[in-house]
């Protein structure tokens, strides 16, 4: 039996999740792609860690089973390396001579979950259930900043400086004083900031700044 939410049902619209596996033994990269196949996921093995970064990965949920141990490589010194390359995708590490001092370390340097072989298929199961979920969340999360990203770069100069009043919780009125505007001007800018920006509401509009990263204006005093 699988866990309550199967990796085959995680798949968004088109989107399948992959798990890449990499084990320098063949017959444990075959064990496991077929018990991940017999879930629905789609599986890519490799029998080393270059291997696997050159192969081409598709911006899908995704996580990777690595062996710590293998010929000539240190999986542990890779889950750093790709730390530093800008590989996010979860890792779960696995190993024939774990201890409690590497698995320690693999957790604090942000690995997921530690397998010593042999392991339970449904404990391996579930924590790749858990990888792909939380890698689906930060897909998600990264696809709604770059889509506030290109609504934000689609403000005019001065809409932009009327979101960031907005944002400071200036009313029309206070947003035209600063702006040296006409009052029915700023409410076209403000308008227009809120269409493009898809803001329900003045709060709306906030949390989407705070995302972005936009500052509210510092208001000047007379």
């Amino acid at each position: 039996m699988v866990s309550a939410q199967s990796p085959s049902s995680m798949k968004t619209g088109t989107e399948t999740p992959v798990v890449y596996i990499v084990d320098d033994e063949e017959s444990m990269r075959l064990a496991l792609s077929n018990l991940l196949r017999s879930v629905g996921l789609s599986v890519e093995a490799f029998g080393s860690v270059r291997e696997f970064l050159s192969f081409p990965k598709a911006n899908v949920p995704s996580c990777l089973i690595l062996d710590v141990r293998l010929r000539g490589e240190s999986g542990l010194a890779f889950q750093q390396d790709m730390a530093r390359a800008g590989l996010h995708i979860p890792v779960l590490f696995m190993t024939g001579y774990g201890d409690i001092e590497m698995s320690v370390k693999a957790m604090r340097a942000g690995a997921l979950n530690f397998f010593p072989k042999p392991f339970r298929d449904q404990d391996m199961l579930d924590a790749v259930t858990e990888a792909l979920a939380r890698d689906g969340e930060r897909i998600a999360a990264e696809r709604s900043v770059a889509s506030l990203r290109t609504a934000y770069e689609s403000l005019t100069p001065r809409e932009r400086e009327v979101m960031e009043f907005v944002i400071a919780g200036l009313m029309n009125k206070q947003i035209a004083a600063q702006m040296n505007l006409s009052e029915i001007t700023v409410k076209i800018h403000r308008g227009q900031v809120m269409k493009k920006m898809a803001a329900r509401s003045v709060p709306d509009l906030v949390r989407k700044a705070e995302a972005l990263g936009v500052e509210p204006h510092r208001t000047r005093t007379s």
